[in-house]
């Protein structure tokens, strides 16, 4: 499912639950803003690492790509789990 089609489902599925609370709708609106900008944000952090392997390519250093890269993983993990805790409509739990 693509990011606009699984928040057009989220919106849609939000628009038919009556029972919800404003606190719960708030956190729910707060979640699907940020992940609003995901996509550009890993666009970003894949052109850096597209940059370090140029630069390792070529001869040259990445001292902390390692530790970049391992940053990336952690946060697409954590984008997948905020993702699945508001489609399975848990979005006031931790991650």
């Amino acid at each position: 499912m693509s990011v606009a089609g699984f928040l057009a489902h989220s919106a849609l599925a939000a628009a038919r639950d009556q029972s919800r609370t404003a606190a719960a709708i708030a956190t729910e609106r707060d979640i699907l803003t940020a992940l609003f900008g995901v996509p550009r944000q890993l666009g970003w952090a894949g052109s850096n690492v597209n940059q370090a392997v140029k630069a390792l390519n070529s001869g040259g250093s990445a001292p902390h790509f390692a530790a970049a890269l391992a940053d990336l993983q952690r946060a697409a993990q954590a984008v997948q789990r905020a993702a699945e805790r508001v489609a399975n409509g848990q979005e006031g739990q931790a991650a």
